[in-house]
């Protein structure tokens, strides 16, 4: 059995979930911030990718990043570097899709977040890098690793926008979610179903681990008296 679809899937999703994280966060944080009218706007924006089916995703993409497109014939002319049918082109396509729900999760529990912490912690002096690592995602933790899982596990199974943008080529481009439709396609089932099992025993661990992070989350919050 070639595992290669298993490392190119954990590699895509891994590099994709570290991208999002720090880029989810910031924009949940300071959107959150933004007015009333240009939160609305962003909102929509950046959520876009979210309820658009995939497809449309790796076909916007395509739009942009072909080798006879404005982006994708930039980078091929000055350094030589095609962003499509690669590894790592699926990243592109990745990244998009799943980073509403790191700005979704990332962002609600930014707006939960009890600024009166925030505002006594500056009256003692303290500098807002300060106040953000060690007092806000702190409180924040748990609505932000729950977005970051999500986001890792979405990554894992993506689809639609990779097998547009990075296609399937064994040993190259491959992964589980494109090597399970083409095993399909050929009618070998029993491997198709090999990598579905490997997917959902992947994916049945990472949200198992979250639901446990979570328990142990909740028992070390101090219990309040009345």
């Amino acid at each position: 059995m070639d595992w290669f679809p298993l490392v190119n899937s954990l590699r895509i999703a891994g590099i994709s979930t570290i991208i999002i994280f720090f880029t989810g966060i910031f924009a949940a944080y300071y959107i959150a911030k933004a007015p009333k009218m240009v939160k609305g706007i962003l909102d929509v924006l950046l959520t876009l990718p979210l309820v658009l089916p995939p497809t449309v995703v790796g076909y916007l993409l395509l739009r942009v990043l072909g080798p006879k497109r404005l982006v994708g014939a930039w980078f091929l002319d000055v350094f030589g570097l095609k962003l499509t049918m690669t590894w790592w082109s699926a990243i592109f396509a990745t990244v998009v899709v799943i980073f509403p729900l790191m700005y979704r999760t990332a962002r609600g529990a930014f707006e939960s977040f009890d600024e009166t912490l925030a505002y006594s912690a500056q009256s003692l002096g303290l500098s807002n890098t300060y106040i953000f690592w060690r007092i806000r995602m702190p409180c924040c933790r748990q609505g932000i690793l729950a977005g970051t899982v999500l986001a890792f596990a979405r990554a894992l199974g993506e689809f639609g926008a990779t097998s547009m943008i990075a296609g399937y080529t064994p040993g190259k481009t491959a992964t589980i979610a494109t090597t399970v439709y083409q095993l399909w396609r050929t009618n070998n089932d029993e491997l198709a179903f090999q990598w579905v099992l490997c997917n959902m025993a992947i994916s049945f661990a990472v949200l198992l681990a979250l639901n446990l992070l979570e328990k142990r989350t909740s028992a070390r919050k101090p219990v309040r008296g009345n």
